[in-house]
This record gives structure tokens, C-alpha cells and sequence, in this order.
């Protein structure tokens, strides 16, 4: 099996997050892509996400009927904060045989010598580095340090490329909050538990 990793917050998830899942479903001719959202991200331990339970039901509305795409609840499970190699590293004891791609964004590939055991994830996984139109080109100087020159290619050639979507969670948020549409930015069932349950109000 070929799974894509795919770690966040998804608070709310909304069509960019599922656009870049399917992307790197096709073009890196995965079998699987998990989503797995986390208790508490390293980078957002000061923010207060809406209770996991809840994120994780808009996941499942969000996936519905897609096949190859799971959600995975062990970083909510396990709790605490949630770092990406100790996710890896479980997920690999538990499936020895599969080959896993770390899905990421352009901004998460620069910043993934800072994280925790950066050279362990690059071998645990191959990190798959999404390339949207409006983006500067990929940076992989930086993983010169952590990997050798055939890792290294490896992780060039998992490049994903997707269409420009410009939404985020913080925008679909604040206009949540303000009481403004936020129709065609999340499916429709999403956005409507949104509204039934009050979410980000």
C-alpha cells in the first residue's frame, strides 16, 4: 500500500484541504490518504480549536463517499500535543509493509528542518510537497542538510502540483463568527453543521 499522510488541525477542513488530498492521491498514485487531525499541533498550542469530536464528524462529512480517503483519530487518541515522527513511527510499526508520503504544504516543506526529528520523517516517510500556482517555487535547499543526494531526489519527484483555491480555516472561521456565507468555501454538509451546532460563533 501507498498512504498519504495528511496531519492538521482541520478546524474547519474546508475544499483546499480536500483538493491537495486528492491531488497527491492521483499524482503520487496512492492507495490511501488518511487525514489525521491532531489533538493539540505544535505550532497552535496557544489557539483553541473546536473540541476534537467535532472536527473529526466535519472530516467525515467531508470525505463521504471518497473510497481511498480515511481518517485516523490516533494523534486525538494518544492526546497532548502531536508530533508528526511519533505519528510516523507508530504508523509504520503498525503497517511495516506500506510505503508513506508525508503530505505538505509549501510553507510546512520550509519549515520542516525545525521540526522535531526532521531526518527520522524524511526516512520514516517521503515528504510530498504541494506546488499551487501562486506559490514561489519549492524550496528543497534546506533538506540538503538532513538527507543525502537519493532521498533527496526521492522527495523532489513526490512534488504535487494543484490548482490555486484560496481558502483557509482562519477565513472560513472569521466569517463564521461575523455571520457571513461561507457557502462553496467547505462542503455543504460541513457548513451546515457549522451552522446547527453554533461552531466559531
Amino acid at each position: 500500500m501507498r498512504l498519504g499522510i495528511y496531519g492538521g488541525s482541520f478546524d474547519p477542513v474546508h475544499y483546499g484541504h480536500l483538493l491537495l488530498a486528492e491531488s497527491a492521491r492521483e499524482q503520487c498514485r496512492l492507495d490511501q490518504v488518511w487525514f489525521l487531525p491532531a489533538a493539540v499541533p505544535p505550532h497552535k498550542q496557544q489557539r483553541d480549536l473546536v473540541p476534537a469530536h467535532r472536527r473529526v464528524e466535519m472530516l467525515q462529512l467531508a470525505i463521504l463517499g471518497h473510497a481511498s480517503f480515511l481518517i485516523s483519530t490516533r494523534e486525538i487518541d494518544r492526546g497532548g500535543v502531536s508530533f508528526t515522527v511519533d505519528t510516523l513511527a507508530a504508523i509504520q510499526a503498525d503497517h511495516p509493509g506500506d510505503e508513506l508520503f508525508l503530505l505538505l504544504g509549501a510553507d510546512a516543506l520550509n519549515d520542516l528542518p525545525g521540526w522535531r526529528e526532521p531526518a527520522r520523517i524524511c526516512s520514516l516517510a517521503t515528504p510530498a510537497a504541494v506546488y499551487r500556482p501562486d506559490s514561489a517555487p519549492l524550496d528543497y535547499a534546506a533538506l540538503g542538510g538532513i538527507v543525502g543526494p537519493q532521498r533527496l531526489a526521492e522527495i523532489r519527484a513526490a512534488q504535487v502540483e494543484m490548482p490555486l483555491i484560496g481558502y483557509s480555516s482562519t477565513d472560513i472561521r472569521r466569517r463564521a463568527a461575523e455571520g457571513r456565507s461561507i457557502r462553496y468555501r467547505t462542503p455543504r454538509a460541513v457548513e451546515k453543521y457549522i451552522e446547527v451546532h453554533g461552531l466559531y460563533r
